[in-house]
């Protein structure tokens, strides 16, 4: 009989997701000792003690800042994230926000809830006062977008659409990506020169030590007086403090984020939001059922997509058989594994290698089961961190 594969659940997963385990191969709790994969939203996992039974961990969201992931790539375990899941909703606010700013509904808004009178002395009030909330359209206007991933390449569609100028930023952009890009979106060759050009300007880009406060002071003195600049990256790519500067001296008109802090509170032209990026039926929907597929392919065949510390491999099965092995990016391990298959009389079926960093990923399907004592035999080899057995049921 088949041992199930046992799943842990750390925060509240959507069902939708959660539905795509098989039950009579898998286990799901909240609760669960021993799993074999960790499936999470926003919980932080830094000081958390993952089992030495977990062989994955999968964010359901983008970013993965609340999970160990050098931790876990020492110990050969891949993290997987659900890349693009939640574009959409993400997309959709970023409008959002910018006709939020563009039209000063906020203020607008707090004009109207403070007026007092029959309706005579309101309509007289609403005229007297709506001239100070007089906005702009965003047609015609030009948004620059710093980071061309998935969100990214949404936001610039629909802005396109919006009948708005797109500039856009990314010097990592992958060849799907820009194949994907409209060609109506115009090429920056530096952010200098993205913000000297964008009358609203919005943030896409993972937090990295490259891009940690990547609007700073500087950066805030070269956008164009009046600029709107959103952020629904992450905080810290935000000097907030320069930003602040940038709106009290008048040369930035508003700063959207969704991410409140405590120095932001109350601030004019501020406008934030509760980290509502990803919070739709349909986001959370779309990112369970991919974290679900990734881990499942993994666990059941050894195959990685979306993992942000593992390269993507992926392997059609040619034998019931098969070895999944994690190890450091050093010359000959290839070698050493083989040799020490062949040693025992083990043929190589089929074998596929793949890189990312100092991280390397090996296939290996087998025309025989390869038994503990070998698996062992491999998992001593220096640099090796990891190394499952995978076989499939008839």
């Amino acid at each position: 009989m088949v041992t199930p594969y046992r799943i842990l659940t750390i925060n509240k997963i959507s069902n939708q997701g959660l539905g795509r385990f098989p039950s009579e191969r898998y286990q799901v709790s909240a609760q669960m000792t021993e799993p074999d994969a960790i499936l999470v939203r926003s919980q932080v996992m830094h000081d958390m003690e993952i089992p030495a039974s977990v062989k994955a961990i999968a964010r359901a969201g983008a970013g993965t800042n609340n999970v160990p992931v050098a931790k876990m790539s020492a110990r050969g375990i891949p993290v997987f994230n659900a890349a693009g899941a939640n574009a959409n909703a993400v997309k959709e606010l970023v409008v959002a926000g910018m006709l939020l700013a563009a039209r000063n509904i906020v203020p607008a808004l707090l004009f109207v809830s403070g007026l007092q009178g029959d309706d005579e002395a309101l309509h007289k009030q609403v005229e007297d006062g709506k001239k100070h909330y007089a906005g702009i359209e965003l047609r015609g206007r030009t948004l620059g977008v710093i980071g061309l991933g998935a969100i990214g390449r949404l936001v610039a569609d629909v802005a396109l659409k919006l009948g708005m100028h797109v500039y856009g930023f990314d010097p990592e952009i992958t060849v799907e990506g820009a194949w994907s890009l409209s060609s109506e979106v115009k090429k920056a060759q530096s952010i200098d020169e993205l913000l000297r050009h964008s009358d609203f300007v919005t943030l896409h880009v993972p937090l990295l030590p490259a891009t940690r406060n990547l609007i700073d002071a500087g950066r805030v003195k070269a956008m164009k007086l009046g600029a709107v600049l959103l952020n629904f990256s992450r905080d810290a790519i935000v000097d907030s403090s320069a930003v602040l500067a940038g709106l009290e001296g008048g040369h930035l008109h508003g700063y959207v984020c969704d991410f409140p802090a405590h120095d932001l509170q109350g601030k004019s032209g501020v406008l934030t939001l509760p980290h509502l990026g990803a919070s739709t039926e349909e986001a959370e929907e779309n990112c369970a059922v991919m974290v679900v597929e990734e881990v499942r392919e993994y666990l059941e065949h050894g195959n990685i997509t979306n993992s942000v510390n593992f390269p993507t491999l992926t392997m059609p099965r040619e034998s019931a058989y098969r070895l999944a092995i994690a190890n450091a990016n050093v010359p000959n391990m290839l070698g050493q594994i083989s040799t020490t298959l062949a040693a025992a009389g083990i043929n190589i079926h089929t074998m596929m290698n793949k890189s990312r960093g100092e991280m390397a990923y090996t296939l290996v399907d087998t025309d025989s089961e390869v038994p503990d004592d070998l698996i062992a035999k491999i998992s001593a080899i220096p640099g090796v961190l990891m190394v499952r057995a995978l076989v499939e049921e008839a």
